[in-house]
């Protein structure tokens, strides 16, 4: 069995941050998730972040005798280092330095199976190399460089070398990215042409949106095998699935998965997933869902609500589904306005998100009767096909339909309306 990398946590507490508890509780699950065991954890709190060494020249004595004490191979500070400090907290600690940031750069980089998703992954990876180049010492070693003219910058010449490389390389992923980003801009074209209202699942990391979303497809498709992956890990889901939802009544609407937030998701990453992320700006409807069992879950719903801000999603309807219920003291299924009590797992609330879904989307269909000639037969199959028909009945002068219909096929065939 293969040894696993040992692990010390530092986080700097700036003035009293209330959610800092939090935000080492959610470092310790993306160590967890990189595969790296926690052997101790060091904070500090500080009023600002020192700018050298992100922590106070004390604690990092406090740091090196836990490492020696525990052995373990790597330090994880729990915010974004700059390029020096890396390279001063290597150089006093003696060993592999990281932050949050690439942690969750190399969470993103094993999950991601879609040709979308690595790409947009290994861009995010290399802009947040470009600056550290120096800093990561062990991938790079400082060639040359020692004293005298002849040997003079050597070392220099291989960082611009290796920078200007990885400078073209984000040039070419970003080219490849972007025919991606029109192939699915189509598509999106395409759905709203066809009127499709869609619906995007967002939420905190493993709340149980592909959960929700595998207990659609079995309810309305039982027989296509549409599921998606779900596991209870985080970031199980990178790539935006999109499933057909179609309704008994002839009404249909487009379920998208996204990618699960945590709190301080880095800028890079943000960026480079914007486009997965415009599924979401494009929806008619959100199910914020949230992990009802975890006793964090409103710190949740606080850093979904954040991110999705900062992307400049707002003023979409939202519908919030409380998942995971079932391992709280509730009666399950509950409803309550726009929000919905279940148990995705348990296939329990399923029908009364669906109602809610329904409320949200299908305002704008009218209740009618029409009278159709009868050589107007394709009007009758394309109702028949297209609308919720509650009955038909054949008098003289053509086909009489009592109906459900949207708006714009109403106004559409407005000339048969009784």
């Amino acid at each position: 069995m293969e040894q696993r990398e040992k692990a010390i946590l530092v986080g700097v507490n700036i003035n009293h941050q209330p959610n800092f508890e939090y935000s080492m509780e959610e470092l310790r699950n993306l160590t967890d998730a990189c595969e790296i065991e926690v052997v101790g954890e060091i904070t500090q709190n500080l009023q600002r972040v020192n700018k050298s060494h992100y922590v106070g020249t004390g604690k990092i004595e406090e740091i090196h005798a836990l490492k020696e004490m525990v052995s373990a191979d790597v330090v994880i500070f729990n915010d974004e280092l700059s390029p020096s400090q890396i390279r001063n907290l290597e150089a006093d600690l003696d060993c592999k330095v990281i932050d949050r940031t690439i942690l969750i750069l190399d969470i993103f980089a094993e999950r991601a199976k879609t040709k979308e998703a690595q790409l947009q992954v290994e861009v995010a990876q290399l802009q947040y190399m470009l600056p550290r180049l120096i800093g990561l010492r062990e991938s790079l070693g400082r060639q040359g460089g020692g004293s005298g003219l002849k040997n003079r910058g050597a070392g220099e010449t291989k960082l611009e070398l290796d920078r200007r490389k990885i400078e073209e390389k984000i040039v070419a992923l970003n080219k490849e990215l972007e025919i991606l980003v029109a192939h699915r801009k189509t598509q999106r074209k395409q759905r709203k042409k066809n009127n499709v209202p869609v619906v995007a699942l967002v939420g905190y990391t493993n709340a149980g949106k592909s959960t929700i979303m595998n207990a659609m497809v079995e309810k309305f498709h039982p027989l296509e095998n549409k599921q998606v992956f779900e596991k209870d890990m985080l970031f199980a889901t990178l790539e935006t699935s999109v499933r057909n939802i179609s309704l008994p009544d002839h009404k249909s609407f487009l379920l998208t998965d996204t990618v699960g937030f945590v709190s301080k998701l880095p800028h890079h990453l943000v960026k480079a997933f914007r486009s997965t992320l415009e599924e979401v700006a494009e929806a008619d409807l959100l199910i914020h869902v949230v992990d009802f069992s975890n006793s964090s879950y409103q710190e949740h719903i606080e850093i979904t609500n954040q991110t999705l801000k900062d992307i400049g999603i707002e003023n979409i309807p939202t519908i919030y589904a409380y998942n995971k219920s079932d391992l709280m003291d509730i009666q399950i299924p509950r409803m309550n306005n726009e929000e919905v009590y279940l148990s995705a797992k348990q296939r329990v609330g399923i029908d009364e998100l669906i109602q809610l879904i329904r409320k949200g989307i299908f305002k704008d269909y009218i209740h009618c009767e029409m009278l159709i000639p009868y050589d107007q037969g394709r009007i009758i199959s394309y109702f028949n096909e297209h609308a919720n028909v509650l009955g038909t009945s054949y008098e003289e002068t053509g086909t009489k339909l009592i109906l459900e219909c949207k708006l714009s096929d109403f106004e559409k065939h407005q000339e048969y309306v009784v």
